[in-house]
């Protein structure tokens, strides 16, 4: 399967479990890799077990992979096998780790929870994603299945020493799936974060220049899986009642098993001069511009837990638009630091109309929502380690 390196014994790996990597780009994803990275910048040595892909990814940090096969309908997505791979087992007995932190309660969190108990080191989980949602999709055709899954999960998270959130309204989610242990608030960060360094409104604006976008269009962005349960016919049907304005254009920017269906619902509203499909865009200095350039970033999604892309939104000083009672929500305040809307086409419609007018307010609106929301993961890395010494010192009492 190609592994790249051998396991060091002499000091101990932080072992970092996920059931997404490189080349799959989502926001768990991009955590697991800010993680891997700055414990490397801080001179120790991080290894990520994560299912094997048939795309080689070079990375500058231990990979331990294992078997795994695709899942239908959820391309590049892939479902890890541990027990048909025989050498996993092996190489994690034979491989000393210090602490485990597990981003995924699925095939590499129960890998993880196999390494805690034979080597009897500490365990963190973290919870990132509505795991009901998903399961209940994916199995809508045998939904039997998603009770017996969630049991598993619940088993997962109760192995782990420690629990934690991104943010604190995520324990709403934690508590409904049953977890009733102790919860740690750990924010994600943002490796956006140090991009503008002056003026914000200059770089924003050369930022259009490159992008290619009319300075005079409002210009809205979603950047996310295309799955329905991100609110993405809420986004259509608005562009939808807005098609008569003619500076209101949106980009998408992500793919997924919606992608499909939303081209081809474009074309039959004739909302192909409003509406860009770009695909997965994985140079994030292109991604950071796509940010800059627009106006306002558009997420009505109830699905989302604390999706990183409000916050990376926030470090290009643009505000995001968000349904009143999301979790997302949560680090919002109404037209402070973005904007809170009920889930009601007519409302929606009506506050990007008035956005439209007050494009000044709303770069200020994006400006706070820099200062208030945007933390470098270099940052947060630091807090994490601090966390898993003493994590490691509880252990060893």
């Amino acid at each position: 399967m190609g592994y790249l390196y051998s396991y060091p014994k002499e000091n101990g790996l932080y072992g970092i479990f996920n059931d997404s990597f490189p080349p799959i780009i989502d926001g768990v994803t991009l955590t697991v890799e800010n993680y891997a990275y700055w414990i490397s910048r801080r001179g120790e040595t991080p290894c990520i077990v994560t299912p094997w892909n048939p795309e080689k990814v070079v990375t500058p940090y231990h990979v331990m992979r294992y078997l795994s096969l695709p899942i239908q309908n959820r391309h590049p997505y892939r479902y890890g096998y541990p027990k048909l791979d025989p050498f996993i087992w092996k190489r994690l007995k034979n491989t000393q780790f210090k602490i485990l932190h597990s981003h995924c309660p699925f095939s590499s969190g129960r890998l993880a929870v196999y390494v805690k108990k034979h080597q009897k080191i500490p365990l963190i989980g973290t919870f990132h994603s509505k795991y009901k949602e998903d399961l209940q999709h994916s199995f809508r055709h045998f939904p039997f299945c998603v009770p017996i899954i969630m049991k598993r999960i619940l088993n997962f998270f109760n192995a782990c020493d420690e629990v934690w959130i991104p943010q604190k309204d995520v324990e709403e989610t934690v508590r409904k799936y049953g977890y009733k242990g102790p919860l740690t608030v750990v924010e994600n960060g943002n490796d956006f974060a140090s991009l503008i360094v002056d003026d914000v409104r200059k770089y924003k604006l050369e930022a259009k220049k490159r992008i290619g976008f009319d300075v005079n269009d409002f210009n809205l962005l979603f950047v996310g899986q295309h799955i329905w349960e991100k609110g993405l016919n809420i986004i259509l049907q608005t562009i939808e009642q807005l098609k008569e304005i003619k500076s209101i254009k949106i980009n998408f920017i992500g793919d997924g098993y919606a992608s499909g269906d939303i081209n081809k619902l474009v074309k039959e509203k004739g909302l192909e001069h409003k509406v860009k499909l770009n695909g997965l865009i994985t140079d994030r200095k292109i991604l950071s511009d796509f940010y800059a350039a627009s106006d306002l970033f558009f997420f009505p999604s109830m699905y989302d837990n604390a999706p990183l892309v409000v916050r990376e939104a926030a470090a290009m000083a643009t505000p995001s638009l968000l349904l009143k009672g999301s979790t997302a929500s949560e680090v919002i305040e109404d037209s402070v630091n973005g904007y809170l809307v009920d889930n009601n086409i007519e409302e929606i419609s009506s506050i990007i109309k008035y956005l439209v007018k007050e494009r000044e307010n709303v770069l200020k609106t994006g400006i706070k929502a820099r200062n208030s929301l945007v933390r470098s993961w270099e940052d947060v890395v630091g807090e994490v380690m601090d966390r898993y010494d003493v994590a490691i010192r509880k252990q060893r009492r």
